[in-house]
């Protein structure tokens, strides 16, 4: 989960959610920076990044304090990242790929902490490598294709997390696929969102996510905190972004 510390109490976002929102900015660049079907796999990947969460246990979801744990206090998760490539194959070796390299890139900087993770990251080289070969795939067109779901995570992940700076103030966001770094910024406040060098189709859209808010602060386990969360009040984070 997503968690924001909000006057109301705690505000959550499902990462499933979150990886929704990175596939409606995906949606918004142009298609034909793709061929068809690799852009149709690239929407499932940004879309399905997210999926086979672990199931909550005990205290799972929670802080030592009893508070709901946000996604950065969770330790990797080895069977929600053999679990989202597990259905990822079902899909294909194009969306297998994306979902590979997207693993590497967030888990790489474990190498060398366990031996499982390590046959796990080694196997994604492997695996890659193979996926390339039989696409016929040069990796620099592979990699310029992953760039764009990471951008789009990254931007949805800022959203989600209310990151965008104060006073007009420009955030960078990653560097897309054509090597620009791009920022973010909010010049009035309440306005809309400005994206520079703006990659998108259209000069002005919306996008949006749900999140559920709860009042309680503390939870004593998880089966609480969710029975909590499928009683809580769910409303819609809509963002307007338009060419500045």
């Amino acid at each position: 989960m997503i968690v924001n510390y909000v006057p109301e109490g705690w505000q959550l976002i499902y990462q499933q959610a979150h990886a929704l929102l990175a596939a409606q900015l995906l949606h918004q660049w142009p298609a034909n920076l793709l061929p068809p079907d690799q852009w149709v796999g690239l929407l499932a990947a940004a879309a399905q990044h997210d999926d086979e969460q672990p199931t909550w246990t005990g205290h799972y979801g929670l802080t030592p304090a009893g508070a709901p744990a946000n996604f950065t206090m969770q330790p990797f998760s080895l069977e929600q990242a053999t679990g989202v490539l597990r259905a990822a194959r079902f899909q294909g070796r194009w969306r297998s790929l994306l979902t590979s390299m997207h693993l590497s890139t967030l888990y790489e900087n474990l190498r060398g902490q366990k031996k499982e993770i390590d046959t796990f990251l080694n196997e994604q080289k492997a695996s890659q490598q193979r996926w390339r070969r039989e696409l016929q795939l040069k990796k620099a067109d592979a990699d310029h294709a992953y760039a764009l779901l990471h951008w789009c995570d990254r931007l949805s992940l800022i959203l989600c997390r209310h990151e965008i700076p104060e006073m007009g103030r420009a955030l960078e966001i990653y560097q897309g696929p054509h090597g620009h770094t791009h920022t973010v910024s909010q010049p009035t406040p309440d306005g809309p969102l400005h994206v520079s060098p703006w990659p998108f189709r259209e000069p002005q859209f919306d996008v949006s996510v749900e999140v559920s808010t709860l009042h309680q602060l503390q939870f004593k386990t998880d089966a609480e905190l969710s029975g909590a969360l499928n009683e809580a009040p769910v409303t819609t984070l809509r963002w307007e972004l338009a060419k500045g």
